[in-house]
């Protein structure tokens, strides 16, 4: 009777469970969107809800090489760049990737750079070892899929990535995005790039400065002139070009 008892008591927590991780991921795959991406000429269906400009970033968590948990939390002191790829083992994704991996050593301290793919971390670590890819983090979202829901970026029947670059500001929202319209083509590199120097490049303020000190200032420190009555300055007649009209001369 026990035995019974608590295989029942098992056979409901099993089945509770089930319920609640099925409900859990149909709130966040409920909402689909198919307009927005092709892969060659159809369009493919992304999974998630899509953010837009000035939204607060959503937080996520992927893991790194070993597996270990990365949250978005890790990078709220930066202005960050998000490159998102569906797989590094693909000629355009390798691209993306090293492309950012050189620029990142241009920019200042305070901005971090970093790829998310649904590679496995093994594979993402080969890529790397082999690219000399060492300069960024690049993170798998292949455990948990919860960047790819958040940021409505997972290709439905694919299980992959939809190509997009993503600049988080230093306040925590999403300052520009894009949305590569073809799985096929290159992100617009030479846009992320300047928006990510306008917000990360502090305005230069005007330096305010008097007679005493500037270095051409011919009257600073200058020695006292000599008595007219011993320096004779010759007569200087106004050239044509300056801005004062002509005087009509007069018979004294």
């Amino acid at each position: 009777m026990k035995f019974y008892a608590l295989l029942i008591i098992i056979t409901l927590n099993s089945t509770l469970f089930s319920y609640v991780q099925a409900n859990g991921f149909s709130k966040q795959t409920r909402v689909q969107t198919s307009n927005l991406v092709k892969a060659g000429n159809k369009y493919v269906t992304l999974l998630g809800t899509q953010i837009a400009v000035g939204e607060l970033a959503p937080n996520f968590k992927v893991v790194d090489a070993s597996f270990v948990p990365v949250t978005l939390e890790a990078y709220s002191d930066k202005t960050l760049l998000i490159s998102v790829v569906p797989s590094l083992d693909t000629g355009v994704c390798s691209l993306q990737t090293k492309r950012f991996n050189q620029e990142i050593g241009k920019l200042p301290a305070n901005v971090a750079m970093i790829t998310i793919s649904n590679d496995l971390p093994f594979a993402q670590k080969r890529f790397c070892k082999t690219e000399h890819v060492d300069k960024i983090k690049v993170l798998s979202d292949s455990v948990w899929r919860d960047f790819g829901y958040k940021y409505g970026l997972l290709i439905k029947d694919m299980g992959l990535l939809t190509r997009a670059i993503f600049i988080i500001d230093a306040s925590g929202k999403i300052a520009y995005k894009e949305l590569v319209s073809d799985l096929s083509n290159h992100p617009d590199y030479e846009m992320a790039l300047a928006q990510l120097k306008a917000l990360t490049t502090e305005p230069i303020e005007p330096t305010k400065s008097t007679k005493s000190t500037k270095p051409d200032d011919k009257s600073a420190d200058k020695p006292a002139e000599t008595p007219a009555a011993t320096k004779k300055t010759p007569d200087v007649q106004p050239k044509s070009t300056d801005v004062a009209p002509p005087q009509a001369k007069t018979n004294n």
